[in-house]
């Protein structure tokens, strides 16, 4: 299908080839070609970008998968969607599955909200919507000056375990922390399974980080009024973990939205073994898996890691046989499709709640 039947462009922003898979996979689902495009990386580190036909007031949708190289990913979707906004391209919707940088999302002590920046360097840079998918924190929506579609990947990693798990109606669906707990709740009650929560492992890690009013006051030599003298807040103590609920002879089945540095998951693993489980699968939406991730997993108590292809694994699959990969372009073809129609996003989001 050309640009004159379908209407619009979609491009990829990657430089490389391996990023570039989840970009062919929904253009071959809508049946367009691939914007003709070169993005590449100059001898000094520098991003160039290279837009190879006209653009002049047509629908843009710009595909930016995240690979581990963070930073160089975001300035190649900045520098192509400058690019095609000073081509005078009419709309230009970011299609970025795994939004960067949204575990900055909080003030912690003296550092900076970040997600909130990326969120005005885009709009600075010229697109007009974004579609992702499992936002970190729902309420990052909020950052942004214009629409954003947060899709959901629970339903393709339900019909997985249905599909592929054997007996999962002998499991349990696991949340490895309380703040997890909600998430796991939802997968609990569609498949009609129970529900266990791990007590006790790292709690810490956001505690004493989301206020950034923490500083104390500059200590000053004054032979007048000493000042309020507050009450002294109590430090928290992490608790010994503990497993609320039964996974003796279970399948248990974590669930998340991001695997990253697996250590939380490998400790939870083998706690839940210790308690009686006899199998334990990891399921999340975007798997990161940085660092030695794919040893500690092949070395782990965990049978598989099911992740979808919001984020290029190739080479950590490579690494670890225990990891599967889920694919998602469908709905994101369908979101494309939707958007440029001008239909709803409704059905993209039935039954579907604000804990999913």
């Amino acid at each position: 299908m050309n640009v004159a039947k379908s209407g619009y462009r979609v491009f990829s922003a990657n430089s490389s080839v391996a990023c570039t898979e989840l970009a062919k996979k929904i253009t071959e689902r809508l049946g367009v070609e691939l914007g003709k495009s070169v993005v590449f990386q100059e001898s000094n580190r520098e991003t160039r970008v290279d837009v190879k036909e006209s653009v002049r007031g047509q629908t843009i949708f710009i595909i930016q998968t995240i690979p581990r190289d963070v930073n160089t990913a975001i300035m190649e979707l900045l520098v192509m969607a400058y690019a095609l906004k000073t081509s005078c391209a009419k709309n230009i919707i970011g299609v970025i599955p795994y939004f960067p940088y949204s575990k900055q999302c909080k003030m912690r002590k003296r550092g900076s909200i970040v997600s909130k920046l990326l969120a005005s360097m885009l709009a600075k840079a010229g697109i007009t919507h974004i579609i992702t998918m499992d936002l970190h924190q729902k309420e990052i929506q909020g950052f942004f000056s214009f629409p954003v579609d947060n899709l959901r990947a629970s339903p393709f990693l339900i019909q997985f375990i249905q599909e592929e798990i054997p007996d999962y109606r002998n499991a349990i669906i696991v949340a490895k922390s309380p703040s997890a707990a909600k998430r796991a709740q939802s997968y609990a009650e569609r498949l009609r399974l129970g529900l266990a929560v791990i007590h006790g492992e790292a709690q810490c890690s956001e505690s004493d980080m989301a206020d950034g009013r923490h500083s104390p006051p500059c200590v000053r030599n004054t032979t007048g009024h000493t000042g309020l003298e507050l009450p002294l807040m109590m430090a928290k103590e992490k608790p010994p973990i503990t497993v609320v609920g039964d996974v003796g002879g279970r399948i248990a089945i974590i669930v998340d939205d991001i695997i990253d540095d697996v250590g939380d998951f490998v400790a939870a693993a083998e706690i839940l073994k210790e308690r009686g489980a006899y199998k334990i699968y990891i399921m999340a939406t975007h798997g990161l898996l940085s660092a030695d991730a794919p040893r500690l997993i092949e070395e782990s108590a965990i049978d598989e890691v099911v992740v979808t292809n919001t984020v290029p694994h190739e080479v950590q699959k490579l690494q670890c046989p225990k990891i599967k990969t889920v694919d998602v372009s469908m709905i994101l073809a369908e979101a494309i499709r939707r958007i440029h129609n001008g239909e709803s996003m409704a059905y993209l989001f039935r039954n579907i709640t604000t804990d999913d």
